[in-house]
């Protein structure tokens, strides 16, 4: 009998090597009578999700066509709807800590650098009525969903990657209405669990500045760089910047190391230290100084990249600042409560 291959023996030799099923196991035993462990059942899955997805219904007639019995020593019959769902339930309430082992395990077998971490949410939208959810879980909630569908409820999921190839280490996920901002602090502690003793930068968008984020990532030792909105840096001083108040740096984008000098974009950034804004202080509060270099300025001197556009806004945007965390040389500032 012929069967499919694909990349079944690839998948199931990183499956090894990431310890998915034992750390499955180890965390969520079964009974010895069972005839499949949950880690064994969760590994079939992954490899499905890899070579040919398909819905729980269908993964048993996936398993006869392709050779998983020979790749991973599942026997196919035994990888029903009902089984599967059994072993999903069985994990569930270990997600956090089940993916946590596996990004160690990822850290350990192929030395991964994860001492710069690439952070961002994302929305899910979901069809039906959810109208209620089992409280140690997220919750479909209406929010701001990224596929701009409002009508719909949504849960977020989020991902950490590791700049040394853009492998994901982290993810977790999250109510429909959860504020970015707000998840930050416990993202960041958990990244430094995998991160150990490393110092560690995190790079984001705007939803990781606020106070807290600020306050939290400076006493964690934790540099970052991400944009900082118009609550941070007015926008009428973003605006008014000009190439001449800066200074060019020897530096190429990777986009444009093929061009000709003459054909290449050019970078002007000029330092500065600015305070928190006021208004994301508690009244009393020690906002730290951190360092901030404003993007170039597109101008008929440093023309906008491909794709850039404001035919759909009054005004430019402003260019966005990359933010630097206080320590080590900076020092914070006192500043005075906000005027009620």
């Amino acid at each position: 009998m012929e069967k499919l291959l694909g990349a079944l023996p690839v998948v199931a030799g990183f499956s090894s090597q990431l310890r998915i099923r034992d750390i499955i196991d180890d965390v969520c035993p079964v009974r010895d009578l069972a005839q499949l462990t949950h880690g064994q059942v969760i590994e079939a899955l992954v490899a499905n999700r890899l070579t040919s997805p398909s819905p729980l219904v269908h993964v048993q007639s996936w398993a006869r066509d392709w050779a998983v019995g020979e790749a991973l020593g599942v026997e196919p019959e035994l990888l029903n709807d009902d089984r599967i769902g059994r072993a999903l339930d069985a994990i569930a309430p270990y997600l956090d800590r089940i993916a946590g082992s596996v990004g160690v395990a990822a850290i350990e077998a192929f030395g991964i650098d994860v001492t710069r971490m690439h952070w961002d949410m994302t929305s899910i939208s979901m069809h039906g009525q959810y109208e209620r959810s089992e409280e140690e879980f997220p919750a479909p909630r209406f929010g701001h969903p990224k596929d701009r569908r409002p009508d719909l409820k949504q849960v977020q999921a989020g991902i950490a990657v590791s700049g040394d190839g853009a492998i994901p280490v982290f993810h977790r996920a999250f109510d429909g209405g959860a504020g970015e901002v707000g998840q930050v602090i416990p993202v960041m502690k958990a990244l430094q669990e995998l991160a150990t003793e490393r110092r560690m930068l995190i790079i984001g968008d705007s939803k990781l500045i606020s106070y807290a984020n600020l306050a939290a990532m400076d006493a964690g030792e934790v540099t970052f760089v991400a944009p900082a909105s118009k609550t941070y840096v007015p926008a009428a001083e973003l605006a008014g910047l000009t190439l001449d108040a800066a200074t060019e740096v020897d530096y190429v984008a990777q986009r444009d190391q093929g061009k000709p000098a003459g054909r290449r974009g050019a970078s002007r950034p000029k330092a500065r230290s600015t305070p928190a804004s006021r208004s994301s202080l508690p009244a009393g509060g020690s906002a730290p100084t951190c360092r901030q270099r404003p993007a170039p300025i597109p101008t008929p001197a440093n023309p906008p990249s491909p794709g850039y556009s404001t035919s759909k806004r009054s005004t430019p945007r402003p260019p966005p600042t990359a933010g630097m965390p206080c320590s080590p040389t900076c020092t914070p500032t006192r500043l005075p409560p906000p005027r009620s």
